[in-house]
C-alpha cells in the first residue's frame, strides 16, 4: 500500500475536510495524489479556491498540493486509502451521537474494494472502531474485514488556533488490524509527521490513549476550577495562588476558565458511556465534567450578585461580553460555554446584552444558539465580561474600558488576564 501511494500508482481520500481533516489532506498531498471529499458543496468550492471555510489556514498553505477536492461520492472510486475525519460530538444528554462517523463509515463502505485500507481519525471511544465500524463497512460493502480490507486508528491532534503546536509537529499515534496493516499505516504517516510516529500495539490502545489525553486535561481544569469557588469565597485571587503554588518544580500549571469545544468538553463523555456500558460508573471524570459545564453559570451568577452588590437593578443592567468562541484565535463556536453565561444572565432577567467577538461569524452564532453577534460596544454598560482571550483582546488601555462603563461597572475576567491592570472598576476573575 505505501508503495503504490508513494508512487502515485493509487490514491489517498480523505473524507470530511474540517478543522482535522483539511489540514491533513493537504499534507498528504505534498507528497501523494489526493482527493478530499466532503459532503458540503459551497465548502468544496471555497476550498477549490483555496480558501479555508474553517479560516484556520492561509492561502498558500494550498499551493503545491496534488489533491481534488469533491462533493460526489463517485469521485473517491478511484483512491485506495480512505483516512475518515469527521466530527463526534455528544446529544442533548451528554451521550455520543455517532451519527457523523457512522454517515461517512457508511459513504466508504459504498466504495471500498478488496485490498482498500480505511484510517479513521475520529475521536471515539475504546472499541468503536472495531464494534460499531468495521461491521457497517462489511455489511454495505459485502467485504470481509482482514481478508478483503483494512482498517486502522490514528487519532487526531491538532489544536485550532495554535501556530506552534501543528499537525507535522506532534507526534502521531498510529494502529492497525494487524501487524502489516499497522506497518503501513505508521509508514504512511510518517511521510508528513515530522516529530515522528508511535506505533500504538492496537486499534483499542490508540482510541483508549487519544480519550484520555483529554480526560486527564479535563479534569485538571475541574480541579482548578473547584478551587476557584472555594477561593472566591475566601476572598482570595486564584491566579495569585496558582502563581505561588508554581514555583514548586513539580506542580502540575493548570487553570480555570471554561471548558468547551468538540474535544475537551464532548469526549470524556465517551468514555463515561462506554465505562457504564460495562458497568462501571467512573465518578473522577463525571465529577469533573459537572464542575466545567457548570462554571458559565457560575460565571453569570456571580456577576449578578456583583451587579445587586452595586445597588443595580439586573433587569434594568446593560452587559458586554467580549468572545464567544471556544477559545482564543479560533473562529469555532461549537460547545461554547460563553453561551451558558449569556442564557443564565436572560434567566435572572438581563435582557441588555452585547455580545462581541473577534473571530466569530455572527450568522453562525444566530443560527446556532439564536443570538447575533453585535458590530462593537455601543453606550455604557454596568458589567463587562472578559469571556475569551483573543489576542485583540489581550492588551488593551483601562481607559477604554472605563469610556464604556457606567458608575459601579464590574470587570469579570474569566482568564484572569486583567490582573493587576483594572484599577478604576470592580474586578472580579476566576
Amino acid at each position: 500500500m505505501y508503495n503504490e501511494l508513494v508512487s502515485k500508482k493509487e490514491k489517498l481520500a480523505v473524507i470530511g475536510l474540517g478543522y482535522v481533516g483539511l489540514p491533513i489532506a493537504l499534507e498528504f498531498a505534498r507528497k501523494l495524489s489526493v482527493i478530499g471529499f466532503d459532503i458540503k458543496p459551497d465548502r468544496v468550492e471555497l476550498m477549490k479556491k483555496g480558501i479555508d471555510p474553517s479560516h484556520e489556514l492561509e492561502p498558500e498553505a494550498f499551493a503545491g498540493c496534488d489533491i481534488e477536492y469533491s462533493a460526489n461520492i463517485d469521485d473517491i472510486r478511484k483512491a485506495k486509502f480512505y483516512v475518515v475525519a469527521v466530527p463526534t460530538p455528544i446529544d442533548e444528554h451528554n451521550l455520543p451521537d455517532l451519527k457523523p462517523l457512522l454517515a461517512a463509515t457508511r459513504t466508504v463502505g459504498q466504495v471500498l474494494k478488496k485490498g482498500d485500507y480505511v484510517v479513521y481519525e475520529s475521536t471515539v471511544y475504546p472499541g468503536c472502531t472495531e464494534e460499531d465500524c468495521v461491521p457497517l463497512l462489511e455489511e454495505v460493502s459485502g467485504l470481509k474485514y482482514i481478508q478483503d480490507f483494512k482498517v486502522g486508528f490514528s487519532p487526531e491532534r491538532i489544536n485550532p488556533g495554535d501556530k506552534e503546536h501543528t499537525l507535522t509537529s506532534i507526534k502521531k499515534i498510529t494502529s492497525g488490524c494487524d501487524a502489516e496493516s499497522a506497518e503501513e499505516i505508521a509508514k504512511t504517516y510518517e511521510l508528513i509527521i515530522k516529530a515522528g510516529i508511535h506505533r500504538a500495539s492496537s486499534i483499542k490502545v490508540a482510541e483508549a490513549a487519544k480519550i484520555i489525553e483529554n480526560t486527564q486535561r479535563d479534569i485538571n481544569i475541574a480541579f482548578m476550577n473547584e478551587l476557584s469557588i472555594i477561593f472566591s469565597r475566601m476572598g482570595i485571587n486564584t491566579y495569585e495562588v496558582l502563581e505561588a503554588a508554581g514555583t514548586k518544580w513539580n506542580f502540575l500549571r493548570f487553570y480555570p476558565g471554561l471548558v468547551g469545544g468538540h474535544c475537551i468538553g464532548v469526549d470524556p463523555y465517551y468514555l463515561v458511556y462506554k465505562a457504564k456500558e460495562l458497568g462501571y460508573h467512573p465518578q473522577i471524570i463525571t465529577a469533573g465534567r459537572f464542575i466545567n459545564d457548570s462554571m458559565g453559570g457560575y460565571v453569570a451568577k456571580q456577576t449578578v450578585k456583583k451587579i445587586i452588590a452595586a445597588d443595580k437593578n439586573p433587569k434594568e443592567s446593560r452587559v458586554l461580553i467580549m468572545g464567544v468562541t471556544f477559545k482564543e484565535n479560533v473562529s469555532d463556536i461549537r460547545n461554547s460555554k460563553v453561551v451558558d453565561i449569556y442564557n443564565e444572565l436572560k434567566s435572572f432577567g438581563v435582557n441588555k446584552i452585547d455580545v462581541i467577538d473577534a473571530f466569530a461569524d455572527s450568522h453562525e452564532v444566530k443560527e446556532e444558539y439564536g443570538f447575533e453577534l453585535s458590530a462593537g460596544p455601543a453606550g455604557k454598560y454596568d458589567a463587562i465580561i472578559m469571556a475569551v482571550s483573543h489576542q485583540q483582546y489581550l492588551n488593551i488601555d483601562e481607559k477604554w474600558f472605563s469610556n464604556l462603563a457606567n458608575p459601579g461597572c464590574i470587570f469579570v475576567d474569566v482568564k484572569g488576564i486583567y490582573r493587576g491592570k483594572i484599577k478604576g472598576l470592580t474586578y472580579w476573575s476566576l
